[in-house]
């Protein structure tokens, strides 16, 4: 985790993931499990577009995450592994722009098949502002068998 923070309501957050990406906007996560998933960023002057909200793509890749991180919540509730997800497609509807200091993504599962999830997500300002709303399908995929490490020439 490159970033430790702690949220208004007292909880540690962080993004433990490894998502060079993720790292590099400074998305934190504050709550995954069952389903569900709570993110947030704290905007900064690169993640505004020219009239100073959320830039597009800031907002989408919010959502993204946030879906994504709750179909794999929900695969580790069924007692599943630790699959991963690939984003199949997606859909956004932008509502308002993105102006206050932080947004937050709530990202639900909806419906799991064996190989699919299907979900959706919201994205909120910190007044409580509907900035964008999310769905999209997700490719659950199999965990990779662990391999054997080569032997040494």
């Amino acid at each position: 985790m490159t970033q430790q923070q702690i949220a208004p309501q007292g909880i540690p957050v962080g993004y433990p993931y490894g998502v060079p990406f993720v790292d590099h906007l400074g998305a934190l996560m504050i709550e995954e499990g069952n389903g569900s998933s709570m993110l947030i960023l704290e905007l900064r002057p690169e993640h505004r577009n020219t009239h100073g909200a959320a830039h597009g793509g800031v907002v989408m890749t919010l959502l993204d995450i946030a879906m994504a991180r709750a179909v794999r919540g929900q695969t580790r509730h069924q007692g599943d592994a630790d699959h991963g997800v690939v984003t199949i497609e997606m859909k956004s509807s932008f509502c308002q722009p993105g102006l206050g200091d932080r947004l937050f993504a709530r990202g639900t599962a909806v419906h799991r098949t064996t190989s699919m999830c299907f979900a959706e997500a919201e994205l909120h300002d910190e007044n409580g502002v509907l900035v964008a709303r999310s769905s999209g399908t997700f490719k659950v995929l199999r965990p990779r068998p662990a391999t054997a490490p080569k032997p040494a020439k």
